[in-house]
């Protein structure tokens, strides 16, 4: 799913809200809704943008790591299947 708006524009949004904006203003002038707006917050709530750019970085080293070990292990089920037969 691509997402419309970028770390460092979540994390604009959630400073705004708390800076005093209500929650239903901030949702409407960013046409976003009150869940998405609550989910960013448990994701985003307290960094950075720093801290967000770190977090995508390891998001994405943890996916490509998690892809490696699910290749190594499909071809050790392989590997041990056909050292299984016998001949």
């Amino acid at each position: 799913m691509k997402n419309r708006f970028t770390e460092e524009q979540i994390i604009g949004v959630l400073k705004e809200a708390e800076a005093g904006i209500k929650i239903a203003d901030l949702c409407r002038k960013h046409g976003i809704s009150d869940a998405t707006y609550y989910n960013w917050k448990a994701k985003f709530g307290g960094m950075t943008v720093s801290d967000a750019q770190r977090l995508k970085a390891l998001e994405a080293e943890n996916s490509k790591l998690k892809r490696l070990l699910a290749e190594s292990l499909l071809d050790n089920a392989a590997l041990k299947d056909v050292v299984g037969r016998k001949w």
